[in-house]
């Protein structure tokens, strides 16, 4: 299915990378590298030059914290969503939130898509992408309060549960007026769910690939790689990579990253394999 992102199509072939902005001053893994305007502009030049089909641009941090306002949101987002649109015109821009103000402002200033990371917490989000043709990402979180961590949340099936919430949700979105070219569900690694429950929808992911939308997954340094690995956020590339192969060979077609040149080796070399992609240059034993 072509994939309609804002004023941007791809085709049903095409996988692609997502780079992670963060306009906050305590995410947990740039810790506030690009929480001033200028770095975070440098941040999207650099992975425009490494091939970058998207950015993700987003004012709060995911984990609990200070409280952050609408009106703090929009003043982090908005005035930057509209300086790289005028910048990278061919550019998706994807704002992080779940605020139906918040999204609707950043698409008065060029925002191609609506990335809620809480799973409809606020139910006019999709009434904003439908009224801008945004695309939207619907994710499984649960069912937890937004900025919140999950304890000792149990499922009877993590995989059922996501296909169910995020289908369900992309279904709400349909009939709010978003077309169905520009939806895409996300498992949401992490959100909602302990490291068992993010290793078995990563092993699993063909099931939400099979229900027919397109799956964006966000899995670089979580917590999920970490505890695997026993490694710190910083240290976990290449547990990222690793499960990132998998996802891709279950095709996955949108990956939001911190690291673009590796993650796009990895997928291009997993759907290679797979036989969804022909190889760059094939001369061995030809010639």
């Amino acid at each position: 299915m072509t994939l309609q992102l804002g004023r941007h199509a791809f085709a049903d072939d095409a996988t692609l990378m997502m780079a992670i902005v963060n306009r906050t001053p305590d995410s947990f893994y740039d810790k506030g590298a690009t929480w001033a305007e200028d770095k975070a502009f440098e941040r999207v030049a650099l992975v425009v030059s490494q091939g970058a089909e998207i950015v993700d641009i987003g004012g709060i941090k995911a984990a609990p914290g200070v409280f952050i306002d609408e009106a703090e949101e929009r003043d982090r987002v908005v005035d930057f969503v509209a300086r790289v649109r005028a910048e990278y015109p061919g550019l998706v821009i994807s704002v992080d939130t779940w605020r139906a103000s918040v999204g609707a402002a950043a698409c008065e200033a060029g925002a191609d898509v609506l990335n809620d990371a809480w799973g409809g917490a606020d139910p006019e989000l999709v009434d904003v992408a439908a009224s801008y043709g945004a695309g939207l990402i619907c994710t499984h979180t649960g069912g937890v309060t937004p900025r919140t961590r999950p304890y000792r949340i149990e499922y009877d099936d993590v995989v059922a549960s996501a296909i169910a919430d995020t289908v369900a949700y992309a279904s709400r979105a349909l009939s709010a007026g978003v077309s169905r070219s520009s939806i895409v569900i996300d498992p949401a690694h992490d959100f909602g769910k302990n490291t068992f429950h993010s290793l078995e929808v990563t092993r699993r992911l063909g099931e939400m690939v099979d229900t027919g939308w397109p799956v964006l997954v966000s899995l670089s340094n979580k917590d999920f790689v970490g505890e695997t690995l026993d490694l710190p956020v910083g240290e976990r590339l290449l547990g990222t990579l690793s499960a990132t192969a998998i996802c891709a060979l279950e095709g996955a077609r949108i990956y939001r990253v911190h690291e673009v040149v590796e993650t796009r080796q990895v997928v291009d070399m997993a759907w290679t394999i797979a036989g969804r992609r022909p190889p760059a240059r094939a001369i061995r034993g030809l010639q």
